[in-house]
C-alpha cells in the first residue's frame, strides 16, 4: 500500500486539478450546489451499485467520482467564503473522536454493539438536545432504507421489542389486516395496510441482523440473472418470451436456478 505521503500527495493533486478546472473548463465553471446535486445522488447509487456486486475495480473508480463531489462542493464553498475542505476534514475528524469516546476517551466499549447502544445518546448531547430522535433520518432517504434507520434510531433509545421472536406476531397481524383490506378492493386502505407489511417485516429484518436493503437488492439482482438465462435461453431456440407457456417458462427458469443463477 501507499505512505501516508503519497497518499497525501495525491488528494493534494486532485484539489490542484480542480482548482484548475474551476476556471478554465466552461462546464466546471458553471457548476453549483443545485446543478450538481442530481449527479452526486447518481454517483453514489452507481458507487452502492459496485459495492452490491463487490467489484473491486468499479469500486475503486466510483469512490473517485464520489469524492470528486465532496471536494467540488468544497470549493464552491470556499469561493463564498462558508467553508473549505479543511473545514470538511476538520470537522469530521471532531465528529468521529466526540463519537468514540472508546477510542478517544475513556468510555468502555468491547463490542459492535455496545457502541450501537451508546451512538444515539451521544448525537443527542452533540446536539444539546434540542433535536428529537428521529430528526437525523433524512426525508430524501429510498422508504426501505429510511425504515430500517427509523427503527434502529427508535431502538438505540430503548423503543424496541423485548424479545426479537415477538415481532412475527406483528408480521402476521399486518399481512391479515392487508388481506383484509385487499378484499374489499379499497386501494388506499390496502395501500396503507402494505405498508405496515413491509415496515414490520423491515423491523423483523433488522432484529435478526439482516439488512433489508443488501437483501431486497441481492434478490433483485438474483432475479435477473435467472430471467436473462430464461430470455437468451428463448432465443436460442428462435423462439419468443410472449409465445412460451408459463409453464414452459417455469421450466427453464427451474435450470437457472439448478445452475446456480
Amino acid at each position: 500500500m501507499y505512505t501516508r505521503k503519497e497518499q497525501m500527495e495525491a488528494f493534494g493533486r486532485l484539489l490542484d486539478v480542480l482548482d484548475e478546472l474551476r476556471v478554465k473548463c466552461p462546464w466546471d465553471r458553471k457548476q453549483t450546489n443545485e446543478s450538481l446535486r442530481p449527479n452526486t445522488i447518481e454517483e453514489v447509487y452507481e458507487l452502492c451499485d459496485a459495492l452490491v456486486k463487490n467489484d473491486q475495480k468499479n469500486i475503486c473508480k466510483e469512490l473517485g467520482d464520489v469524492l470528486l463531489h465532496v471536494v467540488f462542493y468544497a470549493k464552491i464553498g470556499s469561493e463564498t467564503g462558508a467553508f473549505d475542505i479543511k473545514d470538511v476534514c476538520d470537522k469530521l475528524c471532531e465528529k468521529l473522536i466526540f463519537r468514540h469516546p472508546h477510542v478517544f476517551g475513556e468510555v468502555k466499549a468491547d463490542t459492535a454493539e455496545q457502541v450501537s447502544e451508546n451512538w444515539e445518546q451521544i448525537k443527542m448531547k452533540e446536539k444539546d438536545g434540542n433535536k428529537s430522535v428521529l430528526s437525523g433520518v433524512p426525508d430524501a432517504l429510498p422508504s426501505l432504507i429510511k425504515a430500517y434507520r427509523i427503527q434502529d434510531k427508535a431502538r438505540n433509545v430503548g423503543f424496541d421489542w423485548e424479545d426479537r421472536e415477538q415481532v412475527w406476531e406483528k408480521v402476521k397481524e399486518e399481512i391479515g389486516e392487508f388481506e383484509s383490506e385487499v378484499a374489499t378492493m379499497d386501494k388506499e386502505k390496502a395501500e396503507a395496510e402494505f405498508g405496515d407489511v413491509m415496515f414490520s417485516l423491515i423491523n423483523a429484518a433488522r432484529l435478526y441482523k439482516v439488512n433489508p436493503d443488501n437483501a431486497l437488492e441481492h434478490t433483485n439482482q438474483k432475479f435477473i440473472r435467472r430471467f436473462n438465462y430464461l430470455e437468451e435461453h428463448t432465443i436460442k431456440q428462435g423462439r419468443n418470451l410472449t409465445d412460451m407457456t408459463l409453464e414452459e417458462m417455469d421450466a427453464v427458469w427451474n435450470e437457472a436456478k439448478k445452475k446456480g443463477l
